[in-house]
């Protein structure tokens, strides 16, 4: 009886490998602008959810953990996309830079379950710091 469930688990596993996820990196139509030491932050620990430019690390191209991430990737594409960031009105610029600020200061962003596999984007006192300063003088001009 194991055996028979761990062939079925086996089977269902490749089987959901051929279930279609879209991973792709639409074109950049207006970068974010900001002095080079925010963009290093923000390429370091948000673009990889809130641009075009995701790297797609190789546990993205194995379900169902691709599917988490092809879903966490469009869901912060849509929330906030700093590719197409000159297509934003101004109001939702500022709303936009005002909210990833609370998000950075209460922890929220970046994810938890994200910095495990990617320790590089952890936000360092000095990052954090980098962004509050740069939010608080209006961000980008």
């Amino acid at each position: 009886m194991i055996r028979v469930i761990v062939i079925v688990i086996i089977v269902a596993f490749i089987g959901i490998q051929f279930v279609p996820v879209s991973r792709t990196n639409p074109p950049v139509t207006g970068e974010i602008k900001a002095p080079e030491n925010v963009m290093d932050v923000l390429r370091n620990s948000c673009y990889d959810c809130h641009s075009n430019e995701n790297s797609w690390p190789w546990y993205s191209k194995i379900a169902p953990v691709s599917w988490l991430v092809v879903s966490d990737v469009n869901e912060g594409r849509e929330y906030l996309n700093f590719s197409d960031w000159q297509s934003y009105s101004a109001k939702d610029k500022a709303e936009d830079l005002k909210e990833t600020w609370e998000d950075v200061e209460e922890g929220e962003m970046p994810l938890w379950y994200y910095l495990p596999l990617h320790p590089e984007a952890k936000l360092s006192g000095a990052d954090k710091e980098t962004l509050k300063n740069w939010v608080q003088s209006g961000g980008p001009h």
